[in-house]
């Protein structure tokens, strides 16, 4: 007789279940690291306001009433929800029109030359330069305050998504001609899924540098977001709602880049995980 589970689809069984195991310890270690690096911050922060009583050093406590009272009145949810938007629309703006320059130059040497100075200009400008000629030039308006933004992140757009365009296989693009591919096809078939790499690297350094100059934009020109609101509680040396609105932003933009860039960008690299 056999004993059961000695055979070799047991010992299969058995052995597939080790790393789903060893997976779900592996998440859960940095997930109670990060969890026991935060509450560390927190009592830290406490410890340090019950020492140094100021109303410039307000307590978690006090913070955490200011964030549960502005959500209550819904002035959080609404700035939070205006910046947000203002976020996305610039996102959008600087990802289409910097992956259209980045690959025009990538595919054709000339034109790189010809603009690279351009490309090399627009990086170095400060961001504050050009939030400032926006405003002076278009005015106090909200399409001024989305394109400055925009502005400040499409020549980062250009420079990552043209090296994508300079390692493009050419043999694709031969295979594209003897199938009489049209653009649309060409473009889902053959460039889309190459440049995939350098447009997830190019969003989530977007959206970490996007949703920091938007936060000057409202702070110099706007009345509304929670730039606006930032500048308005820095008048009144008001720290505790000034650090109530600075946390919920950051929550959420850790959320979105915790469920939907990272998933993507996980997905555009996928290819690089796999053995060979």
């Amino acid at each position: 007789m056999t004993a059961p589970g000695n055979d070799d689809g047991g010992i299969t069984t058995a052995g597939a279940s080790l790393p789903a195991r060893s997976g779900r310890r592996a998440i859960a270690v940095p997930a109670f690291t990060v969890a026991a690096s935060l509450l560390g911050l927190l009592l830290l922060w406490s410890f340090a306001a019950e020492a140094w009583p100021s109303r410039a050093f307000p307590p978690p406590d006090q913070v955490w009433r200011v964030l549960l009272n502005d959500t209550a009145t819904g002035e959080l949810p609404y700035h939070l929800g205006v910046t947000l938007g203002r976020v996305a629309a610039a996102f959008v703006v600087a990802m289409v029109v910097g992956s259209v320059i980045g690959v025009l130059l990538g595919i054709h040497r000339r034109a790189d030359q010809f603009f690279n100075p351009w490309v090399v200009l627009f990086l170095n400008i400060p961001a504050l330069v050009i939030i400032v000629l926006a405003y002076i030039w278009f005015g106090l308006n909200e399409a001024a305050a989305i394109g400055a933004v925009a502005v400040n992140k499409i020549p980062n757009v250009v420079v990552t998504v043209r090296e994508g365009a300079r390692a493009l296989d050419p043999r694709y693009a031969e295979m594209a001609a003897v199938y009489r591919f049209g653009p649309l096809e060409r473009l889902r078939h053959i460039l889309l899924p190459q440049l995939q790499p350098y447009l997830a690297a190019a969003s989530r350094s977007g959206i970490a540098l996007i949703w920091k100059i938007v936060l000057v934009v409202e702070l110099l020109g706007r009345s509304n977001g929670v730039g606006f609101q930032i500048y308005l509680h820095f008048q009144l040396f008001d720290v505790a709602t000034i650090l109530a609105y600075t946390l919920a932003f950051v929550a959420v933009m850790l959320i979105i880049e915790l469920l939907l860039v990272q998933p993507v960008e996980r997905h555009a690299t996928r290819w690089r995980r796999r053995p060979a």
